[in-house]
Parts: C-alpha cells; structure tokens; sequence
C-alpha cells in the first residue's frame, strides 16, 4: 500500500508552476486567439468542469498500468497495432516535449526576475534544463523518491501565494467590461474549455508509466480515484489561482507582468517580504524540476516505444537527447511563451481526445472478459504478428484528425464548425468533435477488423 501511495503521488505534483501560468497567460491573452476575456466566475467555473472531464479520461489510463504492467504507450498498441502504436509514440514525444520547453521558459523566467539584470533568461532556462536532467540519470525510483516529497514545497509556497495576491487586492470584477455575452461567451468558455482538457489530459499518454510496476491485483478504482483527485485538486487549485491573481489592478502588478510575463507578476506578488521572498521564488522556480522529471522520462520511454531498433539503446541517451532539445527550444522560444503556450495545450487536447477514446472502447467493448477477445494477451506486447492489424485503429485516429481539423479554431486556422459554433472568431470545438468522430467510426471498423483477421 505505501508503494501504491508512493508511485500515484506523482501524479499529484504535475500541476508545479507551470499550471499557474496556463492560467496567468491565458487570462491576460485571450486576445492571441482574438478572443475577449470572460469573467473570473466564468474561468472558475470552465476549469472545474473541463478539468473533471480531462481528470476522468486521465484517471482511466492509469487503471491500465497496474493491469496489464506495459507502458501507455506499449498499451496503445493492443487497439490500434505496432504500427499504430508508433505513431502515438511519435505524438507522445512531440507532447512531452512541448510540455518540457513551456517549462523550463517558465521556471527560468522565476530564476531571471529574482533579481532583474543579474541573471539573463537564457542561464536560467539552461539551469532548469540540467536539474531537470539529473533525476532522470539516476533512474525510475530515484523519479518516485523526488515526486514522493518534491509536491509538499509547492503547496506551500502555492498557499502563500494566495494569501500575499488576497492581500494585494483581488477584485473578481476587474475585467467585466470585457466580458463577451450570448454566442460570444459560449465560444470564449468552449475555447477556454479546450486549452483546460488539455492541461489535463495531456498526462494521460504517460498515466500508465509511473504505476505499471504495481501489483496486478491492485483495485481499478482505488488507482482512479487517487489519480483523479491527484490531478483535480492541485490542477484546479493553482489554475484557479492564476486566474484569481489577473484580478489585482495594483498599477505595479500590472507592469511587473508586462515586463517580466508569469515570472515577473510572482516576483511582484512575493516582493513584500523582501529576500525572503526571493529565496521562496527560487523554490518555485526549481519547482519546475518536479513537473519537467516524467516528461524527460517519458520523452525516453515514446522513443523507445517507436520500435526494437530505439528500444535497444540505453534509455538514458533518449533522456539526454530530449534535454538538449527541449532546452535549445525553450532559449529559442523564451520570448514567445505565451503565444506557444496558449497553441500547444489547444492542440495537445485534440489527440489526447481520440487517443484516450480509441483506448477506452478498445477495452470496454473489445477487451472486456466476455468480449469478442476476452482480455489481453500481455505476451504479444512485442509481437507484431498477433497483435491487432491496427487499420481500425488508425482509420479511427484519421476520423479524430478531420473531427479536430473542421472544429477547431486557432490564430491561424478556423475550421468550419468551429466557424458556424461561435461568433466573430468561432469557438474552439476540435477535441470535442475529435473524440466524437472516433467514438462513432472505431466500434464498427474493429469489430470488421476482428471478424477479418481474428485479432
């Protein structure tokens, strides 16, 4: 039982800072996606609904690890084959890394603003990069170890936060002028909506890893239910932060969030206690480590997933390599965190949707023990030959794509539901109709498949 607590506390300390930010930029910036801000009830009341949601789909993925003791992404090949399980391994590795490069900009905007001028942005996302790294070197327990404890310092800190921006002034009303009403606001909370799921579903390609080594007799629900509230509680109590901390109309807060974005407004907010405060922002920076620690590690895991070829190599190579490109992007990108940001977590949200679906029908329907196959052959985890063909499983995935591609809406593109569901700019439907499009296509084409190959 401790090592269950031990391995599902991981999951409770993935909100970090960076959670804070998803809701400090988005709330500020909603015009990046020319959408106007809504109010902060409305924010609240989008990320405790939307974040229920990615929190379930997440919570689902992990029962899979203690069951069938594979990878997330090692599992993905049992609905949708080999071949298709490589291609969610492409995906996986393209997420952990955009997750870690959103990171690494954050925690080393904290580290530059602790004392402007001193250290440049650019050593600090370099020295986030490398602690990131180590826990990663040393290996898989060494990760639960760190994850076990690292999540105790953030809760304090986050708690300080909220007493230090309540004393500064939130003011709930600060933006209703801007608030959108009828069609607009229902667009702007669908928007708002997808990039939330993200934030939460985008740690369901890696929920199964950090407990595939519990014992396979450990209750389903037990795993869900300590996943769920693990992700719900801090996710949503740190969003919910942020976007209570857009609220303080102090003429200094402002600036200081214009100068230094999400680093600058926390330096600001900790700034009345001095040095104090400066050594409390640099927990918080290093703070990242924690949330960058299983996507490095995952990062090694998706490339090794890609095939026997990648699996042969030692892991820690895959880890060094994920470091070196996710640090050189975050020194390339750390001037446009905000606009990466915002466009990764809405993407991210719409092939989690139709990953997460294809995964779940495959098991409820396909692999339930008095299913056409009757459970899973865990031996064929590495076997091309019996597992599944994976044309349904891809047909599927390729459904979720045109479902996310006519619903979404993004600066640069508005598909045409997304389009005709909002009003001047459209809303942001792609995860939704994502999964939707899979759950409709996948039964009927993997039960052809089944009848045709056996598999």
């Amino acid at each position: 039982m401790l090592k269950l607590r031990s391995n599902l506390n991981s999951h409770i300390i993935k909100f970090s800072i960076i959670f804070v930010s998803v809701s400090l930029e988005l709330s500020h910036n909603f015009d990046n996606k020319n959408i106007k801000s809504s109010s902060k009830c409305n924010a609240v009341a989008t990320i405790l609904c939307f974040g229920a949601l990615g929190g379930v789909a997440t919570a689902f993925i992990a029962t899979l690890g203690p069951m069938t003791g594979l990878r997330t992404m090692i599992i993905t090949r049992f609905s949708s084959g080999y071949f298709g399980g490589t291609i969610y391994s492409i995906l996986n590795i393209f997420t952990q890394l955009g997750f870690s490069t959103t990171a690494v900009i954050l925690g080393g905007q904290t580290l530059a603003n602790i004392n402007l001028s001193t250290l440049p942005l650019v050593v600090g996302i370099i020295i986030i990069g490398v602690c990131c790294l180590i826990p990663c070197f040393v290996g898989y327990d060494m990760v639960h170890v760190y994850e076990h404890y690292a999540w105790i310092i953030t809760s304090i800190i986050m708690l300080f936060l909220w007493g230090l921006g309540g004393k500064a002034g939130y003011d709930v009303n600060a933006q209703k002028s801007l608030e959108d009403t009828g069609r607009a606001l229902s667009a702007d909370i669908l928007s708002f909506g997808g990039i939330v799921f993200g934030s939460f579903s985008g740690w369901a390609p890696v929920a199964a890893d950090y407990n595939c080594r519990l014992p396979a007799d450990t209750p389903p629900m037990h795993v869900f239910l300590l996943t769920f509230f693990g992700l719900f509680i801090p996710i949503c109590f740190v969003e919910i932060l942020g976007a209570a901390l857009m609220t303080i109309t102090d003429p200094a807060y402002i600036a200081a969030f214009a100068d230094g974005s999400t680093g600058g407004l926390i330096a600001q907010v900790l700034s009345p206690w001095g040095h104090f405060g400066q050594f409390i922002l640099v927990l918080l920076a290093l703070s990242v480590i924690a949330n960058n620690i299983p996507n490095t590690y995952s990062t090694g895991l998706s490339i090794q997933a890609l095939g026997r070829p990648f699996a042969i190599i030692p892991r820690f190579l895959w880890v060094f390599l994920a470091f070196v490109i996710y640090t050189v992007a975050g020194v390339a990108g750390r001037e446009h965190f905000s606009a990466i940001l915002s466009n990764f977590l809405s993407i991210l949200s719409y092939w989690t949707a139709f990953f997460i679906v294809i995964v779940a029908e495959e098991h409820f329907i396909f692999r339930r023990k008095n299913g056409p196959l009757g459970g899973y052959n865990l031996d064929a985890y590495d076997m091309p030959s019996k597992l599944p063909l994976g044309i349904a499983g891809i047909l599927a995935m390729c459904f979720g794509i045109t479902g996310a591609v006519v619903g979404m809406s993004e600066v640069w593109y508005t598909g045409p539901l997304g389009k005709m569901a909002g009003a001047a700019y459209g809303a942001d439907l792609g995860f939704e109709l994502a999964a939707a499009f899979s759950a409709v296509t996948y039964p009927p084409l993997r039960a052809l498949e089944i009848r045709l190959t056996g598999r």
